[in-house]
């Protein structure tokens, strides 16, 4: 704790701690838990590799002209290409999905501390009014 904080009473150096320590600190892991889950999906990866095989399968041209062959690795390569993008995209999606939740759940606890001395309060006069 700093030098000023400790100079104070008790009453200032609470307020000091509710209003800028905690919600510091609870910004500086919900950023981190942000970062992990952008990580975990890889979301920036899987937009840069959209287009690329499948689990890296591919077929290869074979060597002198046959025009089956061709048409038959072109059309296997094609499909590698389509499943890795639409498997892609589910990951994306669900990267995405997960990236909001967390997003909304650390906005909730967020302003649930800062709210919570008045949440306190409020309900300390709402069970006096429930008693009388």
């Amino acid at each position: 704790m700093n030098e000023i904080a400790q100079q104070q009473n008790i009453f200032f150096q609470w307020l000091f701690w509710q209003f800028f320590e905690v919600p510091k600190k609870i910004l500086q892991v919900w950023k981190n838990y942000l970062l992990f889950n952008l990580n975990y999906f890889s979301v920036p990866l899987l937009f840069k590799t959209f287009f690329s095989y499948w689990r890296r399968y591919r077929w290869y041209y074979p060597r002198g002209f046959d025009l089956a062959k061709y048409l038959e690795v072109f059309v296997s390569n094609l499909i590698s290409r389509i499943l890795g993008a639409i498997m892609r995209i589910f990951l994306i999606a669900i990267g995405i999905f997960s990236e909001i939740f967390i997003f909304l759940c650390g906005l909730i606890i967020f302003f649930t501390w800062l709210l919570l001395p008045l949440i306190l309060v409020g309900s300390f006069f709402w069970s006096l009014t429930l008693l009388f």
